[in-house]
């Protein structure tokens, strides 16, 4: 008992003190102390330079590492009264050195340690809190996210067939022996989820009669407003609809991801990434034709749709109601977590990172920027889809006229090279080196990239189209199928054209994604990483709205749909572009990438279901345009 009341008054010490000497404490109360993440605030006696980013880190399970100046240091640690012995491993098994240290002070905020007539001091700052709360998190999340990712990313490759064949030796003996075969080819690089999308737009583009090529003229006419009634319900325009779509896709996976894409699968990927994009165009139609004809509109004109409207109600149609509601639930659960993390958290740290690159002065900044950015988004999704549609429809064309333009430089600047351009990615995608994994490794990368970054199959886009003025689904469905010709054959063909014809795909230094596409146009133009900067915030503010609205629209579908339950989630969503922009949750955001990946599953089981009433609904809107029914307003 005297002991706990010992325990109490030294606690409430710490707590009001900046520090208290180390020899007044118990070895307990120092190990429990000790362990946290500290920044460095002052060496004496030894000439260091300290930078922001310099820290210490003593861990609960008996390891520590540190950073500061050039040295990085890691290994286990022990405490014998006031002495911290650190047993220095450096990533191997074996204790190369081991360094005594005299723990002189020690606080929650604060610790003071010394080596000879060298002393250190740190501090435990917010940075360093919020830096733990990641890493609490991370590993809270880690074994939802290897669980998640061995079904999602599921290795279709690895199917084997065991066989014992006998095989004949030099010397005549006749020896058995079990190999195995690999039906597929390759041996590693073919995730369920990619097999999952391909397959599906394939069977669409077949089903719809490759609704991706005829239907792409009237497309056009119908983004122009050729066939628009101003009297039709809805909230938004064609155009404000496809842009609010493509803010949601068209972002760092155009930038960063067709870049690895191109320095993993070489020029060849390219080329399948065009051809999973036009496939790709058969899955929007029919995911956002149903997401019109399935959508409810409430008395103040205000538009529901999506997945969880068609996949339940169009089930039901089909007599199963039961598929159709757990489908329903099951899409609209992983469309709020995506649009939390993926969709928000994600797109803030990605935003504040391509700050803190130009302005490096900044990096402690990002609670301020978090807030400011929330503040902003808020201010637009207050207003729901219209405010949205009117921001969308300003900075898509912006932003993707900014990017495609300078493109156009480089290309026009390599303008002789063109042609060899084309013929690499020609002889890339059928006859690819073996380093690349041949024929099949270089057609998956490509195929993965599409996928990625169009979402096609994902449903997420149907939930904006589904608030078009139309009162015919089939041509919203149109509208629709011109996202992936953008995002994929134009804006992503675009970086892998400037990547390839500056040689920069090689990639010799190594560079991530981002830092590879920044080269290739910071080559010709030497100002290109500022814009690139520029265009990484706008992808990332534009993506977050467009997702707010697809979560919103989902959160109301599990709770119902009032001004509570509304405000409940867009304040939800405006604090995570806090914490996104403040932690690094890598875990946290791989789960949430997964949930928009894993969107696909019950979208696509719904879609085939109900493929067949899309394709009845196609091709009587293709009668009523031919006899007039529909008709032209410009």
């Amino acid at each position: 008992m005297k002991k706990n009341n010992l325990n109490i008054v030294i606690t409430l010490l710490l707590f009001f003190s900046n520090y208290i000497l180390a020899s007044n404490l118990s070895e307990d109360v120092i190990s429990n102390l000790i362990c946290k993440e500290y920044s460095y605030v002052n060496i004496q006696g030894k000439d260091l330079n300290l930078n922001p980013d310099d820290y210490l880190l003593i861990k609960k399970d008996g390891t520590f590492d540190y950073q500061v100046d050039s040295l990085n240091k890691d290994g286990d640690w022990t405490l014998n009264g006031t002495t911290l012995t650190f047993n220095y491993k450096n990533g191997s098994d074996i204790i190369k050195d081991s360094k005594n240290f005299k723990v002189e002070s020690i606080s929650e905020e604060s610790l003071v340690i010394s080596l000879n007539n060298i002393k250190f001091e740190f501090e435990h700052n917010f940075s360093n809190k919020i830096s733990m709360f990641s890493t609490t998190m991370d590993n809270a999340f880690k074994p939802i996210v290897e669980k998640m990712a061995s079904v999602i990313f599921w290795d279709v490759s690895s199917i084997n067939i065991s066989m014992d064949i006998e095989e004949n030796l030099e010397d005549g003996t006749v020896v058995s022996k079990n190999v195995k075969y690999y039906p597929l080819g390759i041996k590693k690089g073919m995730p369920f989820i990619v097999i999952w999308l391909i397959l599906g737009a394939l069977f669409f583009t077949w089903k719809m009669n490759f609704i991706n090529i005829r239907g792409f003229r009237h497309a056009i006419s119908l983004v122009k407003g050729d066939y628009s009634n101003p009297n039709n319900k809805g909230e938004v325009s064609h155009f404000q609809a496809l842009t609010t779509a493509l803010s949601g896709t068209v972002g760092l996976g155009n930038i960063a991801g067709v870049a690895i894409a191109i320095s993993l699968g070489g020029p060849g990927a390219t080329f399948w990434m065009i051809v999973a994009g036009l496939i790709g165009m058969s899955s929007k139609f029919v995911e956002c034709t149903l997401g019109v004809k399935y959508r409810k509109i409430d008395k103040n004109g205000v538009v529901s749709g999506g997945p969880m409207y068609y996949l339940r109600d169009g089930l039901a149609k089909k007599n199963l109601p039961k598929l159709g509601k757990v489908l329903a639930v099951l899409f609209a659960i992983l469309c709020v977590g995506g649009s939390i993390g993926g969709g928000n958290m994600f797109q803030a740290n990605q935003a504040f990172a391509a700050v803190k690159s130009i302005f490096p002065s900044l990096a402690n900044f990002g609670p301020v920027f978090g807030i400011i950015l929330a503040l902003v988004v808020g201010f637009v999704i207050i207003g729901g889809i219209k405010s949205i549609a009117r921001v969308t429809e300003k900075i898509v064309p912006f932003m993707a006229a900014i990017y495609v333009g300078a493109a156009l430089i480089i290309i026009g600047y390599h303008f002789s090279e063109l042609g060899m351009v084309f013929q690499k990615i020609i002889n890339g995608a059928f006859s690819p080196e073996a380093g690349l994994g041949g024929f099949i490794g270089v057609l998956i990368v490509g195929f993965k990239r599409a996928a990625f970054s169009n979402e096609a199959g994902v449903g997420s886009a149907s939930i904006a189209h589904s608030a078009a003025k139309t009162k015919e689904p089939v041509s919203e469905g149109m509208v629709a199928l011109l996202e992936p010709f953008i995002d994929t054959i134009v804006i992503c063909t675009m970086t892998a054209i400037v990547i390839i014809i500056t040689g920069s795909y090689d990639n010799v230094s190594g560079l991530g994604g981002s830092e590879l596409t920044s080269e290739a146009f910071g080559s010709v133009i030497s100002w290109f990483p500022y814009i690139l900067t520029i265009a990484i915030l706008l992808f990332a503010f534009s993506t977050i709205i467009s997702w707010s609205y697809y979560g919103l629209k989902s959160w109301t579908f599990l709770f119902g749909q009032s001004k509570t339950t509304e405000m409940v989630y867009k304040i939800m969503l405006m604090f995570f572009v806090v914490v996104g922009s403040t932690v690094n949750l890598g875990s946290v955001l791989d789960f949430s990438d997964m949930m928009i990946l894993a969107m696909a599953f019950p979208n696509i089981i719904g879609l085939v279901i109900l493929s067949s009433e899309v394709k009845l609904d196609l091709k009587n809107y293709m009668k009523k345009i031919k006899d007039g029914t529909i008709k032209k307003y410009k």
